[in-house]
């Protein structure tokens, strides 16, 4: 989206357009709709802008529910985009410490921001893009304790500040299109920008689930976060928004709740052990967090082999921090043998999972042609270092 475009979506006649299209479904006749919009007298530019606007809301509705509605987007704002349930914890942190005005360095369409206002907090989201700084203050409009300033985060003026916000762009400039950044100094605002803040202010800072653990500050509390199963960022919290005593947290949100596990550090592994009835696939939060060792003497539970994240136990315990699954066979790693071994199992439906073994899924289900009216889930892993092949079943909690 130009300029152009927002400025003929942001006027009245094109909001009131916007609204009145009817839920963004894949099935609809694009075509159609726009003939029929031209017809009735929009500019080109303003259809493709509304067109695209009800797509990406049908789409936003997943980070943001039923406000995805009366919000505006771009393809790379949204895709950045904190979901509004986690950023709602984000704003609670701030609150927890009773700090009050909260700057938003870097704070895309408003996402943070949103619920820092909504908590009534007194938060000033900052955007270098203007594009995005213009669509925030769209989102912010209903807030009147949220303001947006059109600047280069690093430059912005914090005295007055209580707290800040960092949520670096860690995609190239645009707003659609993006790649990601791989070369952590060249996010805006920089890591050693947004590090330095968390010396002398309270600041968290969203980054990458998958940042390097090697850059988190000693001084930080590094919380990962799961949605429904897949993981989302890590956030560094630094002063009064860090816990005492905790410097690593695993949390897992779903439909069930919230469940967290917390650390001093990393935990240390349980030691290795035979295989036994059950097998625990720990939430990628876990992993990430390194808190296999605690989640495994939680379970009363065993490493299935040295360096890699299986666990296993002869008793079932439900744990909001794993997948568990009861292992019903161990058939042969040999390729060959296990496509044998399926076809006498008639499984033609096949998930394969794999962990600690070189081995594409999509490609190896193609050479085992798995045929019958079956449904099974193998495991391709190591047990106490060797190669394995197990047929479990999905335990559901």
């Amino acid at each position: 989206m130009d300029r152009a475009e927002l400025v003929e979506l942001l006027s009245p006649d094109g909001l009131r357009l916007l609204d009145s299209l009817p839920p963004y479904e894949s099935s609809v006749d694009v075509v159609r709709l726009v003939a029929d919009l031209r017809k009735a007298g929009h500019g080109p530019g303003l259809v493709a802008a509304v067109l695209t606007q009800s797509k990406l809301r049908a789409k936003a509705r997943t980070k943001f529910g039923e406000f995805a509605d009366r919000m505006l987007f771009t393809e790379a704002g949204l895709e950045q985009a904190t979901r509004l349930r986690v950023a709602a914890l984000h704003a609670g942190r701030f609150t927890g410490a009773g700090l009050h005005s909260i700057a938003d360095l870097g704070s895309g369409i408003g996402g943070d921001a949103m619920a820092m206002a909504a908590m009534d907090l007194a938060v000033t989201a900052v955007d270098a893009d203007e594009v995005t700084a213009t669509i925030a203050s769209f989102n912010l409009a209903p807030f009147p304790g949220a303001q947006v300033l059109h600047a280069d985060a690093e430059s912005v003026d914090l005295a007055g500040f209580d707290g800040v916000w960092l949520d670096p762009a860690r995609r190239t400039a645009g707003h659609a299109n993006t790649s990601r950044l791989s070369d952590p100094g060249d996010y805006s605002p920089s890591l050693d920008f947004a590090f330095g803040l968390g010396a002398r202010l309270p600041t968290g800072i969203k980054l990458g689930p998958g940042h390097d653990r090697g850059q988190i500050p000693a001084e930080a509390e590094a919380q990962w976060v799961s949605v429904d199963g897949q993981l989302v960022e890590m956030a560094l919290w630094f002063g009064p928004l860090a816990r005492s005593g905790i410097r690593r947290s695993a949390l897992v949100l779903s439909s069930a709740g919230s469940s967290e596990l917390t650390g001093p550090d990393d935990s240390d592994d349980v030691a290795v052990g035979p295989l036994g009835e059950y097998l625990y696939e720990p939430d990628g939060s876990v992993i990430r967090a390194r808190l296999i060792g605690d989640l495994a003497r939680s379970q009363g539970a065993r490493m299935l082999s040295e360096g890699i994240a299986y666990l296993t136990s002869d008793e079932l315990t439900q744990t909001p921090f794993a997948t568990a699954f009861r292992v019903l066979e161990v058939l042969p790693a040999d390729e060959k043998k296990l496509r044998q071994a399926l076809q006498a199992r008639r499984i033609g439906t096949l998930e394969i999972k794999k962990r600690g073994v070189d081995v594409d899924p999509a490609a190896l289900r193609t050479r085992l042609r798995p045929k019958g009216d079956q449904s099974g889930t193998i495991v391709l892993t190591r047990v106490a270092g060797a190669r394995a092949a197990l047929l479990v079943e999905r335990l559901r909690p």
